[in-house]
């Protein structure tokens, strides 16, 4: 998982309280499909956000748009971004999503989210439920192909 799990070992390492989501999240229960890039949901209080920002810049992530990642802590500078992708302007491939608005309370999230082993490490991984209720609303192909496997992993196992 190379990438993945070196950003999710640092993200641990600094604390960041964080919950994968996206493409990485549906493998990781259980459905294969490509993805490729890293999709998170972190604590967006000040200090929390400014610890994810410190340990994604650690990592030689930046922000794709030109904008300062500390506005990422700051929430009334982040209610101008849509969505925050850090990149490794030397390897496009290393790209983290943020999402700069909790489209599901993070407490909560965070509350029924797995944690999941790695090769190395572990991650914290949003629940199916919540999966596909972050999906449900965005209507592209690939996030309802998403939902109709998440939805036959629940039956599965229920």
């Amino acid at each position: 998982m190379g990438f993945f799990e070196d950003t999710i070992r640092g993200l641990d390492e600094a604390g960041v309280r964080y919950v994968v989501v996206g493409g990485l999240a549906v493998v990781l229960h259980g459905h294969i499909r490509a993805t490729y890039d890293l999709d998170l949901i972190v604590d967006l209080e000040e200090a929390e956000a400014r610890r994810a920002v410190d340990a994604l810049t650690g990592l030689g992530l930046v922000p794709r748009l030109p904008l300062d990642a500390t506005e990422l802590a700051d929430a009334a500078a982040r209610s101008r971004w849509i969505s925050e992708k850090f990149w490794d302007p030397g390897d496009a491939t290393r790209s983290v999503d943020v999402f700069v608005e909790e489209p599901i309370a993070f407490e909560g999230l965070w509350a029924r989210s797995v944690v999941m082993p790695l090769a190395s490490t572990r991650v914290r991984v949003a629940s199916i439920p919540d999966l596909i209720e972050l999906k449900r609303g965005t209507g592209r192909p690939s996030d309802l192909a998403d939902i109709e496997a998440l939805t036959a992993i629940l039956e599965d196992d229920g």
